[in-house]
């Protein structure tokens, strides 16, 4: 792990600045948004805009780094990021915020890519997998610790729009100053999704329902708060909840995921996930327990997509873990574009209590659906896989590199980013 930091402590350094400024955007555009008067269904559309932006990123961005560099597509992206950040303030129009929300989306999918790759290439078949357990860590504090900033400021004023401006210019100095030279992006073989749906049906359908409740919970809890009434500070607290709820449970249900058979875990923690949200769609509970029921969507949605990954992994060939790594990327991204949209419909029919009616009924989906696999495919005796965690916001990298930890092998000859001479 010490090694690990040593050799990575800038890129490291860099993407915590990053996450700050990138929790900051989506809880404060939430909240603007409410006091701009826009409509929930005018900012669902705002929330969607990013996961499609982040979508065509990931499909686009490996041919600009091919064509021009990881450093030139890095700083050109990061300057990017950085001008839009402010425009926010600038023009408070959910037709102008859609479109800046798109590329916002695709510049941090660009941006992730290239750091996610830089990661892999500098560390070793022995350390990868630390590694990448500590680039999870690092984007779990920055975005936790972006709540906090939004109480140092007014969000209908300038200043919080400024503050993750400023720290997206300085995250990129330690970054492009220091780490090495990043490798060659490789192509991957592809992989068809009907092929791949063969191969795991219960990971595809699971990959896209997490999909809808990942943008639900990241894109639209601050919509959901600004509708109900809660404050600035109240908002931050349990947006901030989500993402620790999803760190510390993150560990003890890979544990289990790999001692029994991870589809009674996915069915488990899917019905459990379910059940909890639905406590405020039928009562008025205090704001505690409204945190305590945010902290255990977060527990839950967070390890299902890196135990999804793992249960996927249990039916692959080494040769397609890559390929198979793009096509459940690109198929949660697809639900992540509706999730916002969807939920912002619910919110308006049910009121504040359809943005957790939205994530139960997607929970109890994907636990319905896995109790019916479990009747048409056996119990695999003796995983191929483990459990390794990974960050919902990851690119085809870490996906990648998740899965091939998982498998137990290094990731010469089928990764994205191809490894140096």
């Amino acid at each position: 792990m010490l090694t690990v930091l040593r050799n990575s402590w800038a890129l490291l350094l860099g993407m915590m600045l990053l996450m700050l400024g990138n929790g900051m955007q989506g809880t404060l555009l939430g909240i603007r948004g409410g006091q701009e008067n826009m409509s929930t269904f005018q900012l669902s559309i705002v929330m969607s805009c990013y996961f499609l932006g982040f979508l065509f990123g990931s499909r686009m961005v490996p041919d600009m780094i091919r064509r021009v560099g990881h450093v030139r597509v890095f700083a050109a992206l990061g300057s990017m990021i950085s001008a839009v950040l402010i425009l926010y303030a600038v023009a408070p129009n959910w037709i102008a915020w859609s479109l800046m929300r798109v590329v916002i989306g695709f510049s941090f999918a660009g941006v992730y890519i290239t750091a996610e790759s830089w990661l892999n290439d500098a560390s070793s078949n022995e350390n990868r997998g630390q590694a990448l357990s500590l680039y999870l860590i690092v984007q779990m504090i920055g975005i936790i610790a972006a709540q906090g900033l939004l109480n140092l400021g007014d969000p209908g004023g300038f200043i919080l729009f400024i503050i993750p401006s400023v720290l997206v210019s300085i995250a990129f100095t330690p970054i492009l100053l220091s780490v090495a030279q990043a490798p060659a992006f490789a192509s991957t073989k592809p992989l068809s999704f009907k092929r791949l749906y063969q191969t795991s049906p219960l990971g595809c359908v699971g990959m896209f329902l997490l999909g809808g409740i990942f943008s639900a919970q990241f894109g639209m809890a601050a919509v959901w708060g600004t509708q109900a009434g809660l404050s600035v500070k109240e908002i931050s607290i349990f947006v901030a909840g989500i993402y620790v709820g999803g760190m510390v449970f993150q560990y003890p249900i890979g544990w289990l995921s790999d001692r029994i058979d991870r589809r009674k875990v996915i069915l488990g923690v899917s019905a459990m996930g379910a059940l909890g949200l639905l406590i405020p769609v039928f009562w008025d509970v205090p704001f505690w327990v409204l945190c305590g029921v945010g902290a255990l969507g977060g527990a839950v949605s967070n390890p299902l997509y890196s135990l999804l990954l793992a249960y996927v992994n249990d039916y692959l060939d080494r040769t397609d873990m890559a390929a198979a790594s793009a096509g459940l990327l690109f198929i949660n991204g697809l639900g992540a574009i509706s999730g916002p949209v969807i939920t912002g419909w619910i919110m308006g029919v049910f009121g504040p209590s359809g943005f957790f009616l939205f994530m139960a009924l997607l929970f109890a989906a994907l636990a319905g659906y896995g109790l019916w696999r479990m009747t048409q495919r056996k119990h695999v005796a003796d995983p191929t896989s483990s459990f390794t965690a990974v960050s919902p916001s990851g690119t085809l990298v870490a996906l990648e590199v998740a899965m091939t930890e998982a498998d137990g092998e290094g990731p010469e000859g089928h990764s994205h980013a191809a490894p140096k001479p």
